[in-house]
């Protein structure tokens, strides 16, 4: 047998005939009178010699490339990379929430609850989410308000824009993203319409969050909702991005610090207990917060471009 795993000439004969032909090793194995494992060395040694190589000649298989190896690197359940080249930053966020968007179409059968978290990733999943009936399914935001601008990125909001799609019903979680004071925080959470809906939080069975960096380009201190002098503490701490306004260090640990202790939302340790968080980031100054969110294990599904995915993927 050895001799006709060897039979170069016999080797090309069995490549034509299964990649050419498209003959099943099976068939192949009994026109030419040997085994199918027979055939399934010699398909390996042809590759192996490079007597074939195969190509993919199609612009996908430059991000499947990076899905795959994404995947591999962080063990998570998918990546998602779609490609940035010739793309406006506005165009390429329309770009990852329609990609969100039909993952999620696709998943949505098989769920009950759907967890929105804040920011303009996750507007962007909303406002290219499609109109679809799935009344059983309840959308619930993840997160209090940030503030009084910028009311179209709140959690409430996009939970109400996103249940108004989906024709179904949603909760509104009353109160503040963060108080600062520790009993007037835990008075909020005795509240049963507050806490409740925190509670719903902790059990969707997915969820939609963005990835931010606190310290580089935050959109909560464009917004107002943190202050200078927070950023420079939250450096200070080792903060290197956030999740649902949680933040966390380059491990992906959630960092020890008093903003920290005072948001109003689901925080990372129970992101991480929901079947499926899909996180939606980009950009150069999230290069590090992505990589860390993904160590941390908050995240199960990745929505990026290609060229944040290849530098994830370059960090040692």
């Amino acid at each position: 047998m050895r001799a006709i795993v060897d039979d170069k000439k016999l080797i090309v004969k069995v490549c034509k005939l299964y990649y050419f032909d498209g003959m099943t090793q099976a068939q192949i194995a009994k026109r030419i009178g040997v085994s199918r494992p027979i055939v399934s060395k010699m398909l390996s040694k042809a590759k192996e010699e490079k007597i074939i190589e195969i190509y993919i000649k199609d612009e996908s298989a430059h991000t499947v490339d990076l899905e795959l190896n994404i995947e591999k690197k962080y063990g998570i359940k998918e990546a998602i990379v779609v490609q940035k080249t010739g793309y406006e930053p506005s165009v390429l966020l329309d770009l990852l929430g329609q990609a969100a968007a039909s993952y999620v179409s696709k998943k949505i059968v098989n769920i009950d609850s759907l967890g929105i978290s804040w920011g303009k990733s996750v507007s962007s999943f909303v406002e290219a989410y499609p109109f679809e009936r799935n009344e059983n399914v309840k959308v619930v935001p993840l997160i209090g308000g940030m503030g009084r601008s910028e009311l179209d990125l709140h959690s409430n909001m996009l939970a109400l824009k996103l249940a108004q799609k989906l024709h179904t019903h949603c909760s509104y979680l009353y109160a503040p993203a963060m108080i600062e004071n520790a009993d007037t925080k835990n008075r909020l959470l005795e509240s049963e319409d507050i806490n409740g809906v925190l509670e719903e939080g902790n059990a969707v069975d997915m969820a939609i969050v963005g990835i931010g960096n606190p310290v580089v380009d935050s959109t909560m201190e464009k917004i107002g909702y943190i202050s200078d002098e927070d950023v420079a503490s939250l450096k200070q701490a080792d903060a290197i991005g956030d999740i649902n306004s949680f933040f966390f260090d380059i491990e992906g640990l959630p960092i020890t610090h008093p903003l920290n202790d005072s948001i109003i939302g689901v925080d990372l340790e129970s992101l991480k207990a929901i079947g499926t968080t899909i996180a939606i980031a980009t950009g150069d100054n999230k290069t590090m917060s992505i990589h860390s969110a993904l160590l941390g294990g908050a995240v199960d599904v990745l929505v990026t471009d290609d060229e944040t995915a290849q530098k994830i993927l370059d960090i040692e």
